[in-house]
């Protein structure tokens, strides 16, 4: 049953490619020479990420894996250009984190809401009316689009919530979320009851509201993957404060401090930094206790001697909730905004196999330089950057180009052509 959560998705994704050039000319009556008047292609549709506040799992991405944006349409005559290709938004939930797979660095973190373009699409070919020039009046060549980006992508939801209920399965968070906020959580006396987070918006006052999420019940040994182990820990990683429900009821034969114990030192395997997040602790199912308060004064004594806020509850009889409610919202009054994650991805520099051929075209003063490792090369440099012009102009020089350009007769300022990048050759 657990799977049928899903907080982590691989997926791959294609901006479109650009359209080609158009070699065409002007035709009209009584015009001897119109000229060209070939169009440019269109520019391929760019793949962007974008939030949908209805949507709390990545469930869409189990079966689909492929996304691919529209390609841009080829340029036309009478200087018509191509249509750009359509933009495919990706929706995903608020807090989804984006890796690139292989590196598992961050890419994105889609916590604040904005729109994320990760993939440009290609930049369209020029067609022939770009060509022309004194010496050359009848050019009968165009370029054709580049490809899009593409990368091989990680999604990982990180619940963006203000409070997150931590503790045992069956201790009660699901019962308390449903009666502080309007969130319907699944509900049964069954270890592991909640198997995806639950969110709920908690209404305070006018004006004063806050995000509290049902996590998933710890055991023993989540930090090290048991159980549902890190799937889960991983959406506490956001949470401003912790609720730590503890079951003082010893219904189920348990020992509240042993229990507090184990979720806290759960929490500090996973992260230390996690474990120093502010806590209130709330000894629940109080309404159980009957005479015997045994375990309710063991509980306070032991968190109370660590600095901890401690309350009494029954979320089953709404004892004490609106008490708590109220502790959280001013608490959070004072803790900083939810953490964003920085992006530390690198592009790395493409990988060119130049052992594929290459064609040279000679149009008087004009060279077109032409083929697949050429054409992937150029849509992945940066030619703004210093560095990216330099390696550009490396491997063109380690794969030969200009030399053979040379034996075939290139002079110096003729005009060398390669896609959609246009440069004065010089010797």
């Amino acid at each position: 049953m657990a799977s049928s959560f899903v907080d982590k998705a691989r997926i791959s994704i294609h901006a479109g490619k650009g359209g080609d050039g158009a070699v065409a000319f002007h035709r009209e009556k009584y015009v001897a020479a119109g000229g060209p008047d070939g169009g440019d292609g269109g520019r391929g549709g760019n793949i962007v990420f974008t939030v949908d506040e209805n949507m709390s799992t990545l469930m869409d991405f189990r079966y689909k894996r492929k996304y691919v944006a529209g390609n841009g349409a080829n340029g036309s005559g009478k200087r018509c250009y191509g249509k750009d290709g359509e933009t495919l938004y990706i929706k995903v939930p608020r807090g989804t984190i984006i890796r690139d797979t292989e590196s598992g660095a961050i890419m994105h973190d889609m916590s604040t809401g904005e729109d994320w373009v990760a993939a440009r699409g290609g930049r369209g070919g020029w067609g022939n009316m770009h060509f022309a020039t004194p010496t050359r009046q009848v050019p009968r060549f165009a370029k054709p689009g580049l490809p899009g980006e593409s990368h091989d992508i990680t999604l990982e939801l990180k619940l963006l919530a203000d409070v997150g209920l931590v503790g045992f399965p069956n201790v009660g968070k699901s019962t308390l979320l449903s009666v502080v906020s309007k969130a319907h959580p699944k509900i049964a006396n069954y270890h592991f009851t909640t198997l995806f987070p639950n969110l709920g918006v908690v209404y305070v006052d006018e004006g004063v509201s806050f995000v509290m999420a049902d996590i998933p019940g710890i055991i023993e040994g989540a930090s090290e993957g048991a159980g549902l182990g890190h799937d889960f820990l991983r959406h506490i990683d956001r949470c401003r404060l912790l609720v730590h429900l503890v079951d003082v009821s010893g219904s189920e034969g348990r020992d509240p401090v042993a229990d507090f114990e184990a979720i806290n030192a759960e929490l500090s395997e996973y992260s230390p930094e996690l474990a120093e997040r502010p806590q209130l602790v709330v000894a629940n199912k109080c309404d159980l206790l009957g005479e015997d308060r045994e375990n309710l004064d063991r509980l306070r004594e032991h968190v109370e001697a660590q600095g901890y806020a401690f309350f009494e509850m029954s979320a089953a009889t709404h004892e004490g909730t609106r008490e708590l409610v109220r502790a959280c919202a001013q608490r959070l009054k004072d803790l900083p905004p939810i953490a964003s994650y920085e992006a530390d991805y690198v592009p790395p520099e493409p990988k060119v196999d130049t052992s594929e051929e290459l064609t040279i075209e000679h149009f008087d003063d004009m060279w077109l330089v032409e083929g697949p490792w050429l054409q992937r090369l150029v849509a992945t440099v940066n030619f703004s950057d210093y560095e990216s012009r330099m390696y550009f102009d490396r491997i063109l020089r380690e794969a030969g180009v200009f030399q053979r350009m040379e034996e075939m007769g290139v002079k110096d300022g003729d005009t060398v052509s390669m896609y959609d990048l246009m440069f004065e050759y010089k010797e």
